[in-house]
């Protein structure tokens, strides 16, 4: 029987059995209604007071009624862009900024937004994934509402220069948001010293529950509703709170960027540099793709010449090992992803894409066997590819690419 790795931790992360003990309660005896009056009514509401506070205090909000539980990452980024531009603070502007290498969440939202007379402005990525900085200086005006830049992107873990960016929205009377949905957890963000107005989290990327998240949103910024109804989280996103997953959001942000947050992250990239350069030691023609330095700790994403990286993933997971790929036929589109297109790669090369993304659960064994497994199946594709040939791709146009990205 094959070993088990699971390696795609930022699709998301397994849940932690402190976050497991900590929902159990309120999910069997405190089952109150949080808007009730009488004493499990109130037992509810104080637990999520509770955890607000400790979600407040591990991005660094001045006080936790800046933070308001959503249904995850994709609705906070909704609240905050929509919710920006359609409310008050935004007093009539309607340009809005973003990157080619957001969320889908984020670049379908401000598409959206598009349709409805909204001028977006998506700005351009350097071949390692950073924002152009001189771009957004230069498309910024005072018709800008809100600049909306991710954290550290899910696919190539790079690292965005936050406070860079803050600084440039601010000049010109802009509000910052970043989505920092794969971000929090695995870095230290801080938003108060980053000039963050808004910021999107979901508990599943770091070891809480799926289908709870929350948008940090600075004091004295409106924003219209997303969700009308019985008021709660102050009117933003109404609807009978999921208490459970809201003490459980709370558990494992505290547990994740508590002491051993510095800990956790200098283990995990130790695995993870191991994991990167036994691929790119054993499989000839491989491209490591985002930036080499300041990415996000377990994060290792790879473009492997002449192969397909569906096929690559389905045969993986017969090994017994769970990872993504950018290009996935499943999603019903036969496009490589939008970011290794966005960071300059040929459309050819950018389908054998793999993403192996490591947590603080993985050991060295699980990195020695995915390097052994990966080598393989990748072997055994381009055997079969019809433009592998004589141990080298037979794409007489792809083979210009960059080969300094073999460190």
């Amino acid at each position: 029987m094959n070993r088990f790795v699971y390696a795609d931790n930022a699709a998301t992360t397994p849940m932690s059995e402190s976050v497991y003990e900590a929902m159990k309660p309120y999910l069997t005896e405190c089952y109150g209604n949080p808007s009730s009056l009488y004493r499990i009514g109130r037992e509810a509401h104080r637990a999520i007071d509770g955890a607000r506070k400790k979600v407040a205090e591990a991005i660094g909000a001045a006080e936790p009624k800046e933070i308001i539980f959503t249904g995850g990452g994709s609705q906070a980024d909704n609240l905050a862009i929509r919710g920006y531009v359609k409310g008050r603070s935004a007093r009539g502007r309607k340009h809005i900024i973003t990157s080619k290498i957001e969320h889908h969440a984020v670049l379908y939202t401000c598409q959206a937004l598009e349709k409805e007379g909204y001028p977006v402005t998506y700005l351009d990525v350097d071949r390692e994934g950073h924002v152009d900085l001189q771009q957004l200086k230069a498309a910024i005006s005072d018709q800008t509402a809100i600049v909306t830049i991710m954290a550290a992107n899910n696919e190539i873990g790079t690292i965005q220069d936050l406070k860079a960016i803050a600084e440039i929205a601010h000049a010109h009377g802009a509000v910052f948001h970043t989505d920092a949905v794969q971000a929090v957890g695995h870095m230290h963000i801080n938003v108060q010293e980053m000039g963050i107005d808004l910021l999107s989290l979901s508990g599943h990327k770091f070891r809480g529950p799926k289908g709870i998240g929350a948008l940090y949103l600075r004091k004295g910024i409106a924003l219209d509703p997303l969700v009308h109804g019985g008021g709660q989280e102050r009117g933003l996103a109404s609807g009978t709170e999921n208490v459970a997953g809201i003490i459980g959001l709370g558990q494992a942000i505290e547990d994740a960027t508590g002491a051993n947050l510095d800990e956790k992250m200098g283990y995990v990239k130790k695995l993870t540099d191991r994991l990167t350069k036994g691929i790119m030691d054993k499989i000839p023609y491989t491209h490591f793709t985002g930036d080499p330095i300041n990415r996000l700790p377990g994060t290792a994403s790879f473009v492997f010449e002449a192969i397909e990286g569906e096929g690559l993933i389905l045969r993986l997971d017969l090994a017994g090992i769970c990872g993504s790929t950018g290009s996935a036929c499943s999603t019903g589109s036969l496009d490589p992803s939008h970011v290794l297109m966005a960071i300059g790669l040929p459309h050819e090369i950018a389908h054998g894409s793999l993403r192996l993304t490591l947590g603080d659960q993985n050991t060295e064994e699980d990195v020695d066997y995915l390097i052994e497994k990966v080598s393989e199946v990748v072997a055994t594709l381009r055997e079969m590819s019809p433009v592998w040939a004589d141990g080298k791709p037979d794409m007489s146009s792809a083979c210009d690419l960059h080969h300094e990205h073999h460190h």
